[in-house]
């Protein structure tokens, strides 16, 4: 059922999400876990002690690169203030500083195995737990973790987002909520080119080299998949009611005044 047209109104009962198959146009399908039907959070891997005054929820967002996570990331964060803080996957790539300069720039940092995915779940263990912690900085000009981490405060809502949150089975537990955020190719592609260059110190044709070799073959093997077993499917254009209705739905599973 083409969206054209439409209002909010299509999404009564919250039975229906909007959805979009990359490359295509966006439709109306039925919400592969809708939110209205999930009346709690999952629980924590770890157990949580009485004492604690408050559960974590933890939301994942995914999608390929340039696709608009971290864009997505700060709208609920601005939205959800103080309660919720971003992790972002990006920092949790491997250090490098043992190898040549040259031959870090030759890795591949679109395959997962690019990530310290132990440190990573040590992390989301800690984050899951409520506790304080210290994330890593990763420095992308030289590609290396920087020295100094960020100091992480206990959050009632954690906004992790990446290319792969959820891409090994072993960490879906954590997640209360899995987003896959979809964005057209011409547009992710642009958004790379504007950030590497600006950013990471990258020459343009370099960029659309490795988006050719490397970015887009391995957002069809391992970024894309994920959208299967996410609970919400985001559009190239997300508006900001859809949003808010997020927000509505984060607050309630934290627990949070609306």
């Amino acid at each position: 059922m083409p969206v054209g047209g439409r209002d909010r109104e299509g999404l009564q009962g919250n039975l229906l999400f909007l959805s979009a198959a990359e490359g295509g146009s966006a439709q109306l399908r039925p919400s592969p876990a809708p939110l209205s039907l999930r009346g709690k959070a999952r629980p924590s891997p770890t157990p949580r002690r009485e004492t604690e005054p408050f559960r974590v929820v933890m939301v994942a967002i995914a999608g390929g690169s340039g696709a608009g996570k971290s864009w997505l990331a700060r709208q609920l964060k601005t939205r959800l203030g103080t309660a919720a803080g971003v992790v972002a996957l990006d920092d949790f790539y491997r250090d490098l500083r043992d190898l040549p300069r040259r031959a870090r720039a030759a890795r591949n940092f679109d395959a997962p195995d690019a990530i310290d995915w132990p440190l990573f779940e040590a992390q989301l263990t800690a984050l899951a737990a409520g506790e304080p912690t210290q994330l890593p900085r990763y420095d992308f000009v030289t590609h290396t973790r920087r020295p100094r981490g960020r100091r992480w405060h206990p959050r009632r809502v954690v906004l992790i987002e990446g290319l792969w949150p959820w891409w090994r089975p072993e960490l879906r537990r954590y997640y209360t909520l899995k987003i896959y955020k979809v964005g057209s190719d011409t547009l992710r592609l642009a958004r790379r080119l504007a950030r590497d260059t600006r950013r990471r110190g990258r020459h343009p044709d370099s960029v659309r080299t490795q988006w050719r070799r490397q970015v887009q073959p391995m957002h069809t093997r391992f970024v894309r998949p994920q959208a299967q077993s996410a609970d919400v499917t985001l559009p190239p254009e997300t508006p900001a009611w859809q949003i808010d209705r997020l927000v509505r739905r984060i607050r309630e599973l934290a627990g949070l005044e609306p």
